[in-house]
């Protein structure tokens, strides 16, 4: 061990206890305390983005491409399904609805229509169920109307013109029962098949799906099997592109519940097949826009400038997912990056108490030093033995904040504390470990550890044999 060190290790150690120096010890917990803090906040509020992202494209595409009156979406399906990175394509349906289930009714309700079996290729949805299935969705989608075989026609000579088809002509009297003079039943009478509730017996189960968010279903007071009804929220009509229309409001049978795990989904987000929601606005085969999933989320905006290439000959609207969620995501970083910066300042103040320990270190040793230099020690190696023992100080204080950051971590992970998701958005606090956090702050504390040394090692390497024996 070269004489730098030496000098170092002796200096960091008590003198009356021959271990560790009290202003030493205080040095190391201020820089440990400051790296413990600082790498804990960055995981907490690394991992409520991490969540919010994940719960973002849990329901939402990565990209998404829109238009007014968006009816030709199976074409833009075709066009874009086979680009680079693309995984799923899917087009949705959504409008803000009512749902009302005996009496308990929640208003700003988005009913997505999608398509049951593209909508696991883009979304988390089968992942996310905790009762019923998606398959029970797909099973209760419109099918299209059968279309009755024509007659066949009698064979006839060729080049002959077909004969004429002759409607049959009624038969019978007009005259009605009873007369011209008969008067109408004291009641309206239904036929049979309509004269029953729409959610009793066998009706229920030809009503079509709809799947509910596991707060939106608490809030209902809905359970699987339950009848529903869904209408719009502008009292039966609804603003389109062809001026005011009616909304019609319908039953639906509940086929099951998902948790996205996001209070914003789960109690204001519904899914039912996109037939379905194209005959709740009557507008024909019709859709909102058509979601992409990708392989890299974080490439969506590349992809999105690639989609707008494709489809440049039409109106359309390509948005990413940082785009739509522009106003979450850019608080949740600039509250990371405030935070983090408030929480250096710790590390900074544990810097101004190594610079005070040295520079105490030095007033008390100034005799001890005159006679090192007298002996023939040079300024360079009083400058290391003095850089080397802030060096000292700032790993031991950042390899025990970095460990106990870690272990506080780690017990907050195990604890899972939980969170208002009505405030939060989430129901536990989130805690994502990453060893680029932990490595930057390592780096952080140690480079200023060492800032700090740098003046009290220039006074001591500095100092004249003869001006410290005079002022003694």
């Amino acid at each position: 061990m070269g004489f730098a060190w030496t000098l170092a290790l002796r200096y960091a150690r008590s003198r009356k206890r021959g271990f560790i120096s009290l202003s030493t010890v205080f040095a190391i917990i201020g820089v440990a305390l400051g790296s413990a803090a600082l790498v804990a906040v960055m995981s907490i509020t690394g991992g409520f983005r991490a969540q919010f992202q994940e719960k973002v494209l849990g329901v939402n595409g990565h990209v998404m491409v829109l238009r007014s009156s968006f009816r030709d979406y199976r074409a833009v399906v075709e066009r874009v399904r086979d680009m680079p990175e693309v995984i799923g394509v899917a087009p949705f349906l959504l409008n803000p609805m009512m749902i009302t289930n005996e009496g308990h009714t929640v208003t700003s309700v988005m009913l997505k229509g999608i398509d049951g079996e593209r909508a696991g290729s883009v979304l988390d949805l089968p992942q996310q169920m905790v009762e019923g299935s998606l398959e029970e969705l797909r099973a209760a989608r419109r099918a299209p109307e059968a279309v009755p075989a024509a007659a066949e026609a009698p064979e006839r000579a060729p080049g002959r013109p077909p004969a004429p088809r002759s409607a049959p002509l009624p038969a019978g009297s007009i005259v009605p029962p009873g007369g011209y003079e008969s008067e109408l039943p004291p009641s309206d009478v239904l036929p049979a098949e309509l004269a029953g509730e729409p959610c009793d017996g066998a009706a229920a189960a030809s009503l079509p799906g709809i799947v509910l968010g596991y707060s939106l279903r608490e809030q209902l007071h809905a359970q699987l099997g339950d009848c529903v009804q869904v209408a719009s929220p502008a009292i039966g009509y609804v603003l389109s592109g062809r001026g005011v229309r009616p909304a019609l409001a319908r039953q639906f049978r509940v086929v099951g519940v998902f948790r996205a795990g996001f209070e914003q989904y789960d109690a204001r987000w519904a899914y039912t097949e996109l037939g379905e929601a194209q005959a709740l606005y009557q507008e024909g085969d019709s859709v909102t826009g058509v979601e992409l999933k990708l392989s890299n989320a974080d490439h969506a905006h590349e992809v999105a400038l690639r989609v707008e290439e494709v489809l440049q000959d039409g109106p359309y609207q390509v948005l990413d997912w940082m785009e739509l969620n522009r106003g979450l995501f850019t608080s949740l970083r600039i509250q990371q990056i405030l935070m983090s910066l408030v929480l250096g300042l710790i590390i900074l103040v544990a810097a101004f108490t190594v610079i005070a320990t040295l520079i105490m270190l030095v007033m008390e040793k100034k005799k001890e030093i005159a006679v090192i230099k007298a002996m023939g020690a040079t300024d360079a190696q009083l400058l290391r033995a003095f850089l080397y023992q802030g060096v000292l100080i700032g790993c031991a204080g950042t390899a025990l904040g970095l460990t106990s950051g870690y272990g506080l971590c780690r017990w907050l992970l195990a604890r899972g504390i939980a969170l208002d998701p009505k405030v939060y958005f989430i129901d536990h606090l989130p805690v994502r470990l990453r060893p680029e956090e932990f490595l930057f702050t390592g780096i952080f504390a140690l480079l200023l550890c060492a800032l700090a040394t740098l003046w009290p090692a220039l006074h001591a390497s500095r100092l004249r044999p003869l001006d410290a024996f005079r002022e003694s």
